[in-house]
């Protein structure tokens, strides 16, 4: 029965196409997949999109930055990314810069993660990624580095918040100095004062006793004048 079925279609086939059956089913496959790639192109979007996309969950907004002040370079180090709780800073010239919107580059990880937590003036002006310089000293640069450096700072001053500066160690070794001489003198002074006052509490009785002797001899003077007046 089926036989002759398919007999009856290949004759009927040959008959109405010219085709044999084999090349018939052929060009009904290619003309299939003509439609599929054309139909393709005039279906929604919405239809093809991604069920990911959909249910891609919203990230989560940054803190405010933190305004620090002036603290020192131990201090800074406290913000490497190391605890993710805290804001991730790095300063560049002493000016400290709130980069926690930028953590895939500079938080644990990142292609920059050894600036976090420091002052990497000389390592940005240099692109060099050596511990000897990541350090805010940049003496001794070139003006090409310098160059480099200062299109580092303006794309940091137009990109991110500065929070705060770095607290120079010269100013406080200065501070302390000053203390120490402040103390000194006040102490030479005190010194001072009281050997004002021993000289002059001295020299207070040296006159009282000059001027007693004085006293002892004009009365003794004037005891010999009376004796003589009454011979």
């Amino acid at each position: 029965m089926v036989l002759q079925v398919w007999e009856t279609l290949k004759e009927t086939i040959t008959a109405y196409t010219g085709l044999s059956p084999a090349a018939f089913f052929t060009v009904l496959a290619l003309a299939f997949a003509v439609y599929q790639v054309v139909s393709g192109f005039f279906v929604s979007p919405e239809v093809h999109r991604p069920r990911s996309l959909e249910v891609q969950p919203e990230s989560e907004p940054l803190p405010p930055p933190v305004q620090l002040g002036e603290i020192t370079e131990e201090d800074l180090k406290l913000y490497d990314g190391a605890d993710s709780t805290k804001p991730l800073l790095m300063a560049i010239k002493g000016q400290i810069y709130d980069v926690t919107q930028s953590r895939m580059f500079y938080g644990p990880g990142g292609p920059y993660a050894l600036f976090a937590g420091k002052d990497a003036s000389r390592a940005l002006a240099k692109m060099s990624f050596e511990d000897q310089d990541l350090t805010g000293d940049i003496s001794g640069l070139g003006a090409f580095e310098l160059e480099a450096l200062q299109d580092w700072e303006y794309k940091f001053m137009s990109k991110y918040v500065k929070v705060g500066t770095i607290k120079k160690k010269d100013e406080e070794g200065n501070q302390s100095s000053e203390a120490s001489e402040t103390k000194a003198t006040s102490a030479e002074g005190l010194s001072t004062n009281s050997e004002q006052e021993a000289s002059a509490v001295t020299n207070d009785e040296t006159s009282k006793g000059i001027d007693e002797k004085i006293t002892e001899k004009k009365d003794v003077a004037n005891d010999d004048d009376d004796d003589a007046a009454k011979e």
